[in-house]
């Protein structure tokens, strides 16, 4: 691939970037299709209980410089009702992964190569790799809602507050009146506690606080009540009192319209307190998956170990927070052993063979690491 790994010439830069114009030219032809069947897209759930599942998911990114391996067959589920937490350190892919289920990766370089991602509608189970994009359209923001880590850069700034959540509901409720979207988005407001609902419901949103913008894309979210709210990062430019209130927000209207709920974040104590289940990523993979409880009680991965050192404790002093040693390795030339392998304190001889495999712990609690 390159002399070394930083440098990669100009000629072999071509010819990378000619071989994935090729790769992505026949996903996208496959993809843009007039007539795709059913058949393609609509599956079956493993398990009628879950809301989605993610089974094998590859996500790659064809760049000039090689192929980067986003996610990198991920697997996990997220059931119905409940708080799934995914956690990593920035870049492993959580953002990535939620994309991949909203089908909004970055086209034409970013394509969801592998795996299936299964949505429970209600009517269908959509497989979301295979969808065509009017079935996404009717998906997205109806069925399943994303709250997006920056409010700033996700609302519009020359539109009003009140023209941008109209919009989201006339377009999944074409039938409505434009007095009864203005009410539903008036209701919407209220419902995430801002008090000036009609006021607000006229301004543009550098007129607002952040917490009052995270608000305002909360309410957009879930305008449409649906079935799974993804929240990547939603309290990561707040203050902390600020992030109490939207936490509790959403465990609130969590409980009030039934939803799930998939909660990315860094902050290992949003976790602690929001998530039943936990999926920990590292360089595009799940390294351990379980319940709260086992994630945060019994942590056997080196990873999440390292992850729960790192975090500071209330009353308990030292000079230095614990860093996890070494860098994530580069994402265009992963090894073909584990990718904690040169950062794990616990390495051992058999770390030095192939990727390890995924091992069941308990019912709920899986980790891929050959010393457990």
């Amino acid at each position: 691939m390159a002399k070394d790994g930083n440098y990669i010439s100009a000629k072999e830069s071509r010819r990378i970037s000619r071989e994935n114009r090729k790769i992505t030219s026949e996903i996208e032809k496959k993809r843009k299709r007039k007539h795709i069947p059913e058949s393609e897209y609509v599956t079956q759930m493993k398990d009628p209980d879950n809301c989605v599942e993610f089974d094998n998911v590859q996500t790659h990114y064809f760049t000039d410089i090689g192929t980067v391996k986003a996610v990198d067959g991920v697997s996990f589920s997220v059931p119905k009702g409940k708080t799934v937490g995914i956690v990593g350190e920035s870049g492993c892919g959580k953002s990535v992964t939620s994309l991949s289920l909203m089908q909004l990766v970055q086209r034409p370089s970013g394509q969801t190569v592998g795996g299936e991602i299964r949505f429970d509608s209600g009517e269908k189970v959509i497989n979301v790799v295979n969808a065509p994009e009017k079935v996404m359209r009717e998906l997205r923001g109806n069925q399943m809602a994303m709250i997006f880590q920056e409010p700033m850069t996700s609302l519009n700034p020359v539109f009003r507050i009140g023209d941008q959540v109209d919009e989201e509901i006339a377009l999944h409720f074409p039938k409505w009146t434009k007095e009864q979207v203005k009410a539903r988005s008036i209701e919407m407001l209220g419902m995430v506690g801002i008090a000036n609902k009609e006021g607000v419901y006229k301004m543009y949103p550098h007129e607002l606080s952040g917490g009052m913008r995270q608000r305002v894309m909360i309410a957009m979210a879930l305008s449409c009540d649906p079935k799974l709210i993804i929240a990547d990062e939603p309290t990561t430019a707040l203050d902390v009192t600020i992030q109490a209130q939207i936490l509790d927000l959403l465990r609130e209207l969590k409980s009030r319209i039934g939803s799930s709920i998939m909660l990315i974040t860094h902050d290992l104590g949003v976790v602690a307190e929001m998530a039943d289940l936990v999926v920990v990523m590292y360089a595009g993979r799940v390294v351990e998956k379980g319940t709260a409880t086992e994630i945060f009680k019994d942590p056997r991965h080196p990873y999440t170990v390292g992850l729960m050192k790192s975090k500071p404790v209330v009353g308990k002093h030292v000079k230095q927070l614990y860093s996890i040693p070494g860098n994530v390795p580069n994402p265009v030339d992963m090894p073909n052993y584990c990718y904690f392998r040169d950062r794990c304190e616990r390495c051992t001889e058999e770390c030095k063979g192939a990727y390890p495999p995924m091992v069941k712990l308990t019912d709920t609690h899986y980790v891929s690491c050959y010393d457990i």
